[in-house]
């Protein structure tokens, strides 16, 4: 192998949305901000997380969650 090719490989501190911190070692020297984690992931926890952006899915309910299904628009 060459030598003084490849990049500085250092310990930086990973900060998750949830709070959770670890610490990781990355060729990118600065912290980095992540937004799921290991801690917060559903695959991990078993639950399901519904993020509702701009509340669509309050506007489906309250457009679709009366309706029975079959019955026409």
């Amino acid at each position: 192998m060459k030598t003084a090719i490849h990049p500085k490989y250092s310990e930086i501190q990973v900060t998750c949305s949830c709070g959770n911190t670890f610490t990781t070692r990355s060729t990118v020297e600065k912290p980095l901000h992540v937004e799921v984690c290991s801690v917060c992931h559903p695959f991990y926890t078993g639950k399901q997380k519904v993020v509702d952006t701009a509340g669509r899915i309050d506007k489906f309910r309250q457009r679709y969650g009366n309706k029975r299904p079959g019955a026409s628009a």
